[in-house]
């Protein structure tokens, strides 16, 4: 009599676990403005570390009256995943200890060469783009640059399309294997134009072709009744969906990284 038929275990996906695990809370990140805890996560022999941020820690904020950060949070993920580029840690929303809350994995930052820098001088070196000029002690300015890295490239690209308010240095974490997540997304998705980002060093300049396939692809897939339209409309309102849309027409036609307006400060306070 033979044996029978060895089934192997069903491997759990990242998305499963995140959104089907127990959570454990095991401490909370007092740096962040609202509630941010770090948490286990098991689910059918697999275990990983997330952070999970609940809606009721979440800080009421007058120019994003509608919705919630957990929310924006994960439609930042959908877009990104919809770039093809994986720029956002996998991000769900679920229920947790304290309620509804955005669950992301946990990336531990990789050590490597510096994404962000202050030098001497009018003019970045080769490599860098510049930002602007930062006060580092009274009556003395350096140049805030960054690095001229395709990452980053193709993190600007998508905070112009989620209309990222918040994109500071501390949000850019190198990961394994030469991968770079960008993280801390509550604050996107705005009707108005509010883009506020350490990453200006591309403004104005063509964009790569790169840029220009995924866009056009994100415009199809923000189409009325296509995937991408119909989940995002689970997540963010109907005007904030119509001015994404707009967004990434805008950068197809122009055909360049989007500029400052001068309307408002462009880089974030503080900006690490």
């Amino acid at each position: 009599m033979s044996a029978p038929e060895r089934i192997p275990p069903r491997s759990v996906t990242t998305a499963e676990l995140l959104a089907k695990g127990e959570l454990k809370v095991r401490g909370r990140i007092r740096e962040a403005s609202n509630a941010v805890l770090y948490c286990s996560v098991s689910y059918e022999g697999r275990d990983a570390f997330c952070v999970y941020k609940p809606v009721a820690g979440e800080r009421p904020l007058w120019d994003f009256p509608d919705g919630n950060l957990a929310q924006r949070e994960v439609a930042a993920y959908e877009v990104s995943e919809a770039t093809g580029w994986g720029l956002v840690p996998p991000t769900v929303l679920r229920d947790g200890p304290h309620g509804e809350g955005m669950c992301q994995l946990w990336i531990e930052a990789a050590p490597e060469a510096e994404l962000l820098a202050l030098v001497d001088g009018e003019e970045p070196s080769e490599g860098w783009k510049a930002i602007g000029f930062a006060e580092v002690a009274e009556g003395k300015t350096a140049l805030l640059v960054h690095a001229d890295d395709p990452r980053l490239r193709r993190l600007a690209v998508l905070d112009a399309v989620i209309n990222n308010a918040d994109r500071k240095g501390g949000h850019l974490l190198p990961g394994g294997e030469g991968r770079l997540y960008g993280i801390d997304h509550g604050v996107t998705f705005n009707a108005e134009n509010k883009l506020r980002t350490l990453l200006w060093g591309w403004a104005g300049e063509p964009l790569t072709p790169e840029a220009v396939s995924v866009l056009s692809a994100l415009r199809d897939g923000l189409a009325p009744g296509a995937p991408l339209a119909t989940r995002l409309a689970e997540l963010v309102t109907a005007a904030e969906l119509d001015a994404t849309r707009a967004r990434v027409e805008a950068m197809l036609v122009s055909g360049k990284h989007p500029e400052p307006s001068g309307e408002w400060p462009a880089i974030p306070w503080p900006p690490v």
